[in-house]
């Protein structure tokens, strides 16, 4: 058999799109090219942003069969599983931590595979192959964010030094409930009628909600979504990592893949959470609103895409990273993992006492946060 060759390539394009989808599972949009290569031909990945592409491919011959996003990073910005104490100590001892090594989607806290293999291919003879891209050379260590149990269990088999981070999200999951009344009969009578309460105030208000998906989501609403988003950021003083430019192309090049909830007042766009949703999964990403109203980011962000899922099928919905808010509302702890190598054993050392110490405070956490779940029964 043709041996595995790996291709470090500097840009998404450089790969047929056909070929690299190919690879990909359809329940996971962000490791689409399309989405990838917005992210680059926007500007809002490049150098000058800190994320320079040094995708990792693998090929038998001429067949593309393994691809893994990858950058050459030169901050930790937009990555949301947090390393800046592990640069700053070891700059402080006079070492280098930038670049560094990242295998993850940018500006994009959302588990999902990092690595796609062809069937047949040594998933272990892989990993080797394309941990020699990040062992050697002016690399101070890499990191693999947000990958699924079964990628982490297979990179910790590959390369047993590996350290291993936790954190948690917050998921919802069909239960079979039906419908949105079968997910609030599950749950206590407390908490079903807070929700209800809570849907009424957004009502009450003169608010509306619409869900549109597709062509549905012409360049007004698009155009909208992103005034919205960059106020959710102006907010906070900063700027939003993403520009009007990517959204478009999103729009142009997967259409299908998004969910946009807007809310109207007096039939007027006030507000809007744009999600990507896969065969299985609803993402919830990005969200802004022009007026301040009770309780309407549980209804855009949390409870319309609840009911979408139920709609159309979907298993899953994660709406994001970070809030124990999403707690009484029925979204369950997911514990995640992260790896990370660290060239340099003085650093290693200290990063794993670190971890380890970290690990189960967040072990104890996940398991507190699943009892605090508003549900009748456990599920």
């Amino acid at each position: 058999m043709t041996q595995l060759v790996l291709q470090e390539l500097p840009a998404i394009e450089a790969v047929p799109a056909a070929a690299w989808n190919a690879l990909v599972g359809d329940d996971h949009p962000f490791l689409r090219h399309e989405f990838l290569h917005a992210l680059e031909a926007s500007g809002s990945v490049s150098r000058a942003t800190g994320w320079v592409p040094r995708h990792l491919t693998l090929w038998r011959g001429e067949a593309l069969v393994g691809v893994m996003p990858h950058y050459h990073k030169y901050h930790s910005f937009g990555e949301y599983v947090f390393d800046w104490s592990w640069a700053d100590a070891w700059e402080r001892a006079g070492g280098r931590y930038y670049p560094k090594g990242l295998t993850a989607i940018p500006y994009t806290p959302a588990p999902g595979p990092r690595l796609a293999l062809a069937e047949g291919v040594d998933t272990l003879a892989a990993r080797e192959l394309l941990a020699t891209a990040w062992e050697a050379g002016e690399l101070s260590s890499w990191h693999l964010l947000f990958a699924p149990d079964e990628e982490v269990a297979a990179w910790q088999a590959a390369r047993p030094g590996l350290l291993a981070r936790h954190g948690v999200q917050f998921q919802w999951r069909d239960a079979g409930y039906g419908d949105f009344d079968g997910f609030l009969a599950a749950m206590t009578s407390k908490r079903r009628k807070a929700i209800r309460r809570e849907r009424r105030l957004v009502a009450d208000q003169g608010l509306t909600l619409h869900r549109l998906e597709g062509a549905a989501i012409d360049a007004a609403a698009l155009e909208h979504f992103f005034h919205c988003y960059g106020l959710t950021y102006r907010e906070r003083g900063r700027h939003g990592y993403l520009n009007l430019d990517f959204f478009r192309r999103l729009r142009a090049s997967m259409p299908d893949s998004l969910l946009l909830v807007q809310a109207r007042l007096d039939d007027t766009p006030v507000a809007a959470a744009l999600c990507l949703q896969g065969s299985r999964t609803l993402y919830g990403r990005y969200w802004g609103s022009e007026v301040v109203a009770d309780c309407l980011h549980f209804e855009a962000c949390y409870y319309q895409g609840v009911e979408h899922c139920l709609a159309r099928g979907l298993s899953t919905f994660d709406p994001g990273t970070q809030g124990e808010h999403k707690l009484s509302r029925g979204f369950g702890p997911r514990l995640l993992t992260s790896l990370h190598h660290i060239a340099d054993p003085r650093l290693r050392d200290a990063v794993a006492r670190f971890c380890a110490e970290e690990r189960a405070h967040v072990r104890a956490y996940c398991a507190a946060a699943e009892q605090a779940l508003p549900f009748r029964s456990r599920r």
